[in-house]
């Protein structure tokens, strides 16, 4: 039992190192504002075209950053949940093996 849970806790660690691997992101206003994230939900970098910047007020900058940081982070959250449940099924059917025995 100990085994399926140190097991248990490697794949996790594994799924974290993978993520940190996986780049996502979000835009807004057409890709003037750029959001790079790893699935890990970690910001790498944002950019921001310079003549949108010379030309935005405080408040529009601010109101698109929280959309593209909002559309990466979604992102990240699906790609997340999706190989949480991919593993959740291995580590299930692993743990199917240890009640039937």
């Amino acid at each position: 039992m100990f085994d399926k849970l140190f097991q248990a806790q490697q794949k996790a660690e594994e799924i974290k190192k993978r993520l940190d691997t996986i780049s996502v992101s979000g835009e807004a206003e057409g890709g003037l504002i750029r959001v790079v994230a790893t699935a890990n939900k970690e910001i790498k970098e944002i950019t921001i075209d310079p003549v949108f910047l010379a030309n935005a007020d405080k408040e529009e900058l601010e109101e698109l950053l929280v959309v593209a940081l909002n559309k990466a982070i979604t992102q990240a959250e699906s790609i997340s949940q999706a190989e949480m449940q991919a593993a959740s099924k291995d580590m299930l059917g692993g743990l199917g093996g240890l009640f039937n025995q």
